[in-house]
């Protein structure tokens, strides 16, 4: 048993290790990256002066309005990030701590992560070509679909490829924008079928969305709560599964006929 005069000084002694512990963990490389609000882009416009969408068989139409795809921007894969950077981000609304396996394919370099996000990048075009097409009953009839989103990686723009996809070859289906003329923004993969698939990040890119002028996010529904946490005030939510519902809730909510789903 310590005497009342030896403990402070064996608890101060014994604290020494905890402090150089800690001081090293302050500094040390932690396997996470930090994220925060990334670029957006209108999908039905142009990207660095090219069209994303560019479409021949088919007779296109004009539309208003804007559907854009939002982004995350992380760290980039060889930073080092310390517990100090861990406990600012934490606080912060306009960023969230994600373990770097989550954000980039362990075990690969920057070159390898990279191509691997063009990859992932041109296998949810195609996806969202192919989706498109089948739910406009258009698949056999020779159109042509050319998307180009530079500086942008990753399968999350899945969903707003096939709807201005869509919006360019059929709108609402009644001669309206599925815009209804507004700035709609969202994020979600999507396969041929039409599914729409979660994705990361969803809180950062309803701020996104927010920032960049949109009034409508739409959300994979699995992730309506992770959208809510750090909900934009005057951002609506409309959670989807398909592209189907997709475009069903748009048209709803241009048309005024209809139910429109929420969180």
């Amino acid at each position: 048993m310590l005497s009342r005069l030896t403990r402070p000084r064996a608890v101060a002694v014994c604290a020494l290790p905890v402090v150089a512990l800690l001081a090293t963990a302050a500094f040390a490389p932690l396997p996470f990256s930090l994220t925060q609000p990334g670029m957006t882009a209108n999908v039905l416009g142009k990207n660095q002066g090219t069209p994303v969408i560019t479409i021949s068989g088919a007779k296109t139409r004009a539309t208003t309005g804007q559907l854009r795809m939002t982004t995350i921007e992380a760290t980039n894969p060889d930073t080092r990030v310390s517990l100090g950077d861990v406990l600012d981000a934490w606080f912060a609304t306009d960023q969230a701590v994600m373990p770097r396996d989550s954000v980039y394919p362990s075990g690969q370099s920057t070159r390898q992560i990279e191509r691997h996000n063009t990859e992932q990048m041109k296998e949810s075009q195609d996806a969202a070509t192919e989706a498109a097409l089948n739910y406009l009953g258009l698949k056999d009839d020779g159109i042509k679909v050319t998307l180009r989103l530079a500086d942008v990686g990753g399968p999350s723009a899945g969903l707003l490829f096939s709807l201005g996809i869509v919006d360019k070859l059929n709108g609402n289906g009644s001669g309206g924008d599925l815009t209804g003329g507004q700035v709609v923004a969202g994020t979600g993969t999507i396969d041929a079928d039409g599914t729409v698939g979660a994705v990361g990040g969803v809180s950062l890119k309803t701020q996104a969305a927010k920032r960049d002028g949109a009034t409508v996010f739409l959300v994979p529904e699995d992730e309506c709560s992770d959208a809510q946490a750090e909900l934009p005030k005057g951002l609506r939510l409309i959670p989807v599964t398909t592209l189907k519902g997709a475009v069903s809730a748009l048209t709803a909510l241009e048309t005024g006929k209809g139910s429109v789903p929420s969180c």
